[in-house]
């Protein structure tokens, strides 16, 4: 991970900003999300999101988010975490450019 964090904070917060329903800032800056290609170079099995679910909950936890928002939003992060599972996909994991995936 790079030493400033601050840009990476920024990115995910207009993702989830966009994600939850609210302005476009995450695409007018960064063109469609495309999670799984975005994230191919990394392999994610069950056990990795999983993990990514309880320590997205824990910060949201820590931020002081009340559990009752949270609820709703992680049913829908959950059905995100295995759409995200690519351990069994037998594709290179290289950069492909500009080809769309998802």
């Amino acid at each position: 991970y790079p030493e400033n964090l601050e840009p990476g904070k920024q990115k995910l917060a207009w993702f989830f900003e966009q994600w939850l329903g609210g302005p476009t800032s995450y695409s007018d800056r960064y063109g469609h999300p495309r999670l799984r290609r975005r994230h191919f170079p990394f392999v994610i099995d069950e056990r990795a999101a999983g993990r990514w679910l309880r320590l997205m909950r824990e910060a949201w936890t820590e931020a002081g988010v009340p559990r009752e928002l949270q609820d709703p939003i992680f049913e829908r992060l959950a059905v995100l975490a295995r759409h995200m599972i690519n351990a069994h996909d037998d594709v290179p994991r290289e950069p492909l450019g500009d080809v769309y995936l998802d």
